[in-house]
């Protein structure tokens, strides 16, 4: 096949185009920060099940403190039954009764308070638990946050330039000769579709190239289009070439 020097060049804007619309396309559909979400939402996922836990623990903490208050209340309400009648009785068995009686229910008070300020202590640490837990949640939220908004700009901007590389490849395609267009496109598609031949490497594989290739390139005309050996692609020559 013959193409021209200049045509030729053009393919190597069309690679770059190529190159960039691939990469485009890939930072659109998968934007770097999406791994780290990913990450965020399984972290998240697994405090969540540990918050539930803390609560629990905290919710039975709370019930066992409402619990012994309660008692404590009725302990109250009986101690202060049996004063009134112990005020008021004339019978020394009744009111030696009253007063053991008392004595047992002042004994029980001070194991329900003793009690419940170990139930206290527990809940005060449950609720730093707890407390500390939904920060971690909420710092994973704010972190999550920042990056679906970093990742919806990501792929706004890559799609921007997807698009744009799209319009400018259709420009570069329409000046290049339709049959060195196919040429290239079927390269393209299995592979290099082109590369610059520079000092005896090829730039779309990057791989030097043998003195024998490059004594038939030396025997090529400037308008033959010829491949690479390595890659198949087509080497496009110029003054970098130096042969």
């Amino acid at each position: 096949m013959k193409a021209s020097p200049s045509d030729q060049r053009r393919l190597l804007d069309l690679a770059a185009l190529d190159a960039t619309v691939r990469h485009a396309d890939h930072q659109r559909r998968h934007p770097e920060q999406t791994a780290r979400v990913q990450e965020l939402l399984a972290q998240r996922k697994e405090l969540s099940v540990e918050l539930t836990r803390l609560l629990g623990v905290r919710d039975d903490a709370k019930t066992e403190l409402s619990r012994l208050e309660s008692d404590v209340a009725l302990v109250d309400a009986r101690a202060a039954r049996d004063a009134e009648r112990l005020a008021t009785s004339a019978n020394a068995k009744e009111a030696q009764g009253l007063e053991h009686e008392i004595a047992s229910l002042t004994k029980r008070k001070s194991d329900l308070e003793d009690l419940e300020l170990e139930i206290m202590e527990r809940l005060e640490t449950a609720e730093a638990d707890v407390l500390a837990q939904e920060a971690l949640i909420a710092a994973l939220n704010d972190e999550g946050a920042r990056l679906s908004a970093a990742g919806k700009t990501a792929v706004a901007e890559a799609t921007a330039r997807f698009e744009s590389s799209i319009r400018d490849r259709e420009a570069v395609a329409a000046q290049i000769p339709a049959d060195l267009l196919a040429l290239y496109e079927k390269l393209a598609a299995r592979g290099v579709g082109a590369g610059l031949l520079r000092r005896r490497t090829c730039e779309g594989c990057n791989m030097v190239l043998s003195g024998t290739d490059l004594q038939t390139l030396r025997q090529a005309a400037a308008d033959d289009v010829v491949t690479c050996p390595e890659c198949g692609g087509i080497l496009v020559r110029g003054d970098e070439t130096g042969l």
